[in-house]
Order: structure tokens, then sequence, then C-alpha cells
């Protein structure tokens, strides 16, 4: 009999601990600018003049650039240095942030917010595979919980500090926070975090495939973003891109074609990476990474959470500022409820996991997750007070930390070391797919929703004809911030006496169509519950099946 060759499960030095802080902190600027730009949304639409469309596009194009991005950097970073590619991260993050700050027009900020992307996309494959690579055994259960606990907590914290910002000075310090931050991070990184590598084990570059995902992808997030504005099947409006124009004339909308070359793009990315696979070259994605059950189950449960928490993200400070009429600060400072919820279970996450198992607490905080969610849906009013909303926000925060901080080490769980770069960009992928498509249905709802109830308040109030049409219109397309022009003209409106009584009815409207947009969040957390069902009898039956050959082999 002869023992089996097991991991090296070294405890960690201080050393490590202190890298893994830093790369936890610079992963958290990366979470934290996905939801910071959330409740400053509302002023910088009034200021740069957005319409709902391009609102959506300054929060999803960053999550759709990091999803094409993503399988392709966690390549490099295997093959380069995690740590090099780290580095690089932070000096475009910056560079880009830099530039959102000073962005005056829709596309400037648009553009930055691409460059972050870049940056970003260096960033969190690094961060997550050398946290991997570094903490085996016993000590990854801790450090994954500790980098679970900054992920929720950045999320959570984004829309705090993004109303404190936006209120005490402007929105572009949202960006300009980023600067000296990611200084300390640059600095912390060279002197505490290790490089490590992947091992090398096949030639070639997947240059087809990183073409094929970013087309996949990005078409798919394009056209749930683009089709309540250009149409779902028939043409509402001219799509113009550089220079050239789909006109709404046109037999079909641009819509149902994006989708198609979507479905065929990411179709055959998956015949293609087949294709390597076969030929032993490198590709672009292991596919036989999803022969792990856990991590394949770990990946759609997390696509799913994502869905829904970016989807509530985006439609609260709306609600929030436009509909309750609370300035940005009392925004933020109702949706900090989440994150005292989530660093509360956040604390609490790894003494749940040693009672229940890392799965068992995932399911705890998605049911809490879905509760929280729910109960906010139906307590939305058009005058439904701050405090009471904080309630069930808070439920949700706690659901947050518990799911966030258990999930990622669960899906990786049984990922080789060598190719953790890959498993790690790979559930990165699927995530930050989800908090584009997050964005993109809750925008999509939103703005369905808001076709149907704005009209209907308005005619129940008794103000019809083309006048409500261009005032429902108006506040759809400016996702409700027509509504606080109209409180603050009065009667000087061409409404005259009906302007406080037209504004009343459109608050009426963006609280029911909040409603449906957080009931869809709530569909998708549900179908991530369901997947987290799953994923903890593939995590008990990989257990059972692994620990007896683990250690004894017949001699």
């Amino acid at each position: 009999m002869v023992v089996a060759p097991t991991v090296q499960e070294s405890a960690p030095t201080r050393r490590d601990w202190l890298g893994l802080a830093v790369l936890s902190i610079g992963l958290g600027l990366i979470v934290l600018d996905g939801t910071i730009v959330g409740v400053a949304l509302p002023t910088i639409i009034v200021d740069l003049h957005l319409d709902l469309t391009e609102a959506q596009w300054v929060n999803s194009l960053y999550a759709v650039l990091l999803a094409a991005l993503l399988l392709s950097t966690g390549n490099v970073a295997d093959r380069w240095g995690r740590k090099r590619l780290f580095l690089v991260g932070l000096i475009v993050f910056v560079a880009g942030s830099l530039l959102a700050a000073a962005g005056s027009t829709t596309a400037m900020l648009i553009g930055a917010r691409a460059v972050q992307a870049v940056g970003a996309a260096f960033i969190m494959p690094s961060t997550l595979s050398t946290v991997n690579a570094v903490f085996r055994g016993k000590y990854r259960a801790a450090a994954f919980g500790v980098w679970g606990a900054v992920i929720s907590g950045a999320a959570a914290v984004g829309p705090l500090a993004g109303g404190a910002l936006t209120q005490w000075t402007s929105w572009h310090w949202i960006f300009l926070v980023n600067l000296p931050l990611g200084a300390l991070v640059f600095v912390g990184a060279i002197f505490t975090v290790p490089e490590s590598r992947g091992k090398k084990t096949r030639p070639g570059v997947d240059v087809d495939g990183a073409l094929l995902s970013a087309i996949g992808f990005g078409a798919l997030v394009f056209a749930v973003i683009e089709g309540p504005d250009l149409g779902w099947w028939t043409p509402k409006n001219n799509l113009t891109v550089f220079g050239w124009v789909w006109s709404k004339d046109a037999a079909i909308s641009a819509v149902p074609v994006a989708f198609g070359i979507a479905a065929i793009a990411l179709v055959l990315f998956v015949v293609w990476e087949r294709h390597r696979e076969k030929v032993q070259r490198a590709a672009l994605l292991d596919l036989g990474l999803f022969s792990f059950s856990t991590f394949s189950w770990g990946n759609l449960t997390a696509a799913m959470v994502a869905v829904g928490e970016f989807a509530t993200i985006f439609v609260l400070p709306l609600y929030f500022i436009n509909a309750l009429g609370l300035d940005v600060m009392g925004a933020g400072l109702v949706l900090a409820a989440m994150a005292v919820g989530a660093f509360l279970s956040g604390a609490a996450a790894r003494h749940l996991a040693t009672k229940f198992g890392a799965p068992g607490t995932v399911l705890i905080g998605l049911g809490l997750e879905v509760a929280g969610v729910l109960a906010l849906a139906l307590l939305l009013g058009p005058a439904t007070p701050g405090w009471l909303i904080a309630i069930p926000l808070t439920v949700y925060g706690l659901g947050l930390g518990l799911a966030s901080a258990q999930l990622t080490g669960t899906v990786l769980r049984d990922i080789p070391v060598n190719v953790s770069g890959q498993g790690s960009a790979t559930q990165s992928t699927v995530r930050q797919i989800g908090s584009a498509l997050g964005t993109a249905f809750a925008g999509a709802t939103l703005s369905i929703s808001l076709a149907l109830t704005l009209p209907t308040a308005l005619t129940h109030a008794g103000i019809t004809g083309a006048e409500a049409d261009s005032l429902a219109d108006a506040t759809r397309q400016s996702a409700g911030t027509t509504i606080i022009q109209l409180r603050e003209q009065a009667r000087s409106s061409s409404l005259h006496d009906q302007t406080v009584t037209a504004a009343d009815a459109l608050t009426i409207g963006i609280a029911n169509a909040t409603r449906w947009a957080l009931l869809i969040a709530t569909v998708f957390l549900a179908l991530g519950f369901i997947g987290a069902l799953r994923l903890r009898q593939a995590s008990v039956s990989t257990h059972i099946n692994s620990s007896a050959p683990e250690e004894v082999l017949p001699s």
C-alpha cells in the first residue's frame, strides 16, 4: 500500500496574508466601481442629458467588456504572470478612472468606462487565481472567506460611497477616488503579492476563441439593452453606428439580428474550443473544467444570482431619487442597509460554513436574498418611507454576504492549481455576463413597464391626449428625472395647476414599474437558489467519491 500524493498544506506566511489583503482591496476597487455608479446615475443623467438606454450603457459597457475579455486575460495571467498582469491592470484601471472623471459628454464617459473595463479584466482573474494558488487545504477556506466578504462589502458600500461623494462633492469624484486607492494597492502588491504562473502545456494563442466569445457576449447584451428602444422585432427607431444607419423603415429590427449573431458566435465558440482541445492546441476555455459538477452548477448559480443582484442595484437608486424624491445621500443611506447586512453576515459566514458546509451557507444566503427582494417588491409604493425599505434591504444584504463569501470557494474547490487562472476567469466571466444582463434585463423591464404604467397613471389622474403621451415618453426616456423637473417647476410648467397632479401620477407609474423590475430580479435569484441546491448535491457527491482514493491507493 502506498499513500497517494496530496497537496502541500504549508501554513501561509504573514506576507501571504498581507498579499491577500492587498489583492482583496484591489478586487474591491473593481467591484466598487461596478456599483458606485448606480446611485450617482440620476445626477449623471441630468448633467450629461442621458436617456435611459445611454444610462444602461454607462453601467453595462463596463460589465460587457469585462465579460468579453476575462477568459482571454485569465489565460494571459496563467502564462505571463498573475502579479505582473495585476499591476498592469491597476495602471490601466486608474487611467480609465481619470478619463471618466474628466468626462463631459456621453461618448467620453462611456469610452472611459471601456478603458476601466480593460484594466478590470486584467485585475480580476489575477486576484482570484493567485489566492487559489497560494492558499491550499484548510487555509483556502479562510482566504476565500476574506475574499468573498470584501466582494460583498464593496458591492454593498458602493451606493453609500457614491451617494456621499456625489452629494458633497460631485459625481466626478466617484472615479477620482480610485486614483489614491489604486496607487496604494499598486505599492502594496509590489512588496506582498507573490508571482505565480500556470504551466504552459500546449502551443499557440487562441485568438479566434477570444473574438468569438467577445462577439457572442457583446451581441447578447446589446440586444437586451437596445430591445425596448429599437424594437424587439419591428424597428421603432434608427440605429446609427459610426455613421452607418439601420433604418426604422427596415423589414426587421437590429435586435433579433443581434440575438442571432450572439447565438451563432457562442455555438461556434464552443465548437472551436472543442477543436482546439482535439488538436492539443492552447484553448481560451478548458471545457474539461465543466466535467467538475461543482464548477458547472456553481457557475450557473453565480450567473443567475448576478443577474438578480445587479438588476436590483440598477433600479433602486432611480426609484429612490426620482419617485420618492430623496437626495443622493439619502438614497445612499437607504441602500447602506445592504452594507450593514453584508458586513454582519460576511463575518459570520465562516462559522456557518463550519456548521452547514459552504454549499449549505450559500443556500441560506440565497434564501435570504430571495425573501428580501420579494418583500421589497411588495412594499414599494409612491410614498414608502425609507426606513421601511431598509428592513428588507438589510435581509437582502445578510444573504448577499453569506452567498458571496462561500460561493467562490465552492466553485473552485476541485479545480487544479495549474488551470486556476482559467477557472477563476471563467467564473468571473460568468458573473460579469450576469451583471451585464442584470442591468440589461432591469432596464428593459423598467422601460417596457414604464410604457404601460405611466400612461395608465396619467389617465387615472385625468391627464390625457398628446401632452400626456409626450410627458409619459419623456419620463420613460429620462428614467424618471422628468418628475423632479415637474416638482421644481410647480405651476409654472405648461400643465399649470395640473403639474403636481401629473408629478404624483408619474410617481405612481415609476413605483409600479420598479416593482415589476424587482419581481424579475426575484425570479433570477430563485433560479440561483435552485442551482445552489444542485451545487450542494454535487458537492456532497464529489466529496464522497473522492475521499477514499485521496487517502490510500493500492500498491
